[in-house]
């Protein structure tokens, strides 16, 4: 072997020696990534149908009669203030409760007709806050929130989620009942009640 083709042999070597060096850094530092499943973005308003539990379309449809229903009474003249308290799940499923109560919380607010004050679950990160403000030692004086001057609700939401499931061997029923009451917080009584039914079937 002449002294060129010994170089050349050499470089050769040096070449493909330093391109799988390269090729194993790569597959180190980013690895290959394989979805095994395809998403596809749907109808967030679209009905679902997968089981007869209860679904996102059984919230909107509870949401939307509910604050329908309400702003249909003229109760809320003068922008009142709102508050929430329980919304009991009396079914055999895991609803969260709180979803539906937001849904309903954020179209009244949306309507410009209503103001809602921090529910019971919310109160103490209202109380947390004004101590923040006027015990650390922090903020100016004129402009922290002054303790006493959080306005009270005139008016609270209370609620609850039952349900009556029937099954045979073939057929499952799943009837659900939403209902929501407000009532005057300083007066005691039902100023608006109403209730939403749904019933869901579905063959094995």
């Amino acid at each position: 072997m002449t002294k060129n083709t010994f170089q050349r042999t050499a470089l050769i070597v040096a070449f493909a020696a330093s391109t799988l060096a390269l090729s194993a850094c790569q597959n180190l530092s980013s690895p290959t990534v394989r979805f095994d499943r395809q998403v596809n973005y749907g109808d967030a308003k679209g009905v679902e149908l997968v089981t007869n539990e209860f679904g996102s379309s059984d919230l909107q449809m509870i949401a939307e009669k509910m604050t329908g229903s309400l702003l249909e009474t003229g109760i809320f003249q003068g922008r009142p203030t709102v508050t929430i308290s329980t919304v009991k799940n009396k079914t055999s499923e895991y609803i969260d409760t709180t979803n539906v109560m937001n849904s309903i919380q954020t179209a009244l607010v949306k309507s410009g007709k209503v103001r809602f004050t921090r529910s019971i679950n919310e109160m103490q990160q209202g109380v947390d806050e004004l101590q923040r403000q006027n015990q650390s030692g922090l903020y100016k004086q004129n402009t922290t929130a002054k303790v006493g001057q959080m306005t009270a609700a005139k008016y609270q939401l209370e609620g609850e989620l039952t349900s009556i499931v029937k099954q045979n061997n073939t057929t499952k029923d799943v009837f659900y009942k939403f209902t929501l009451k407000m009532f005057d917080v300083q007066e005691g009584t039902i100023e608006w009640q109403d209730e939403k039914e749904i019933r869901k079937t579905s063959k094995k």
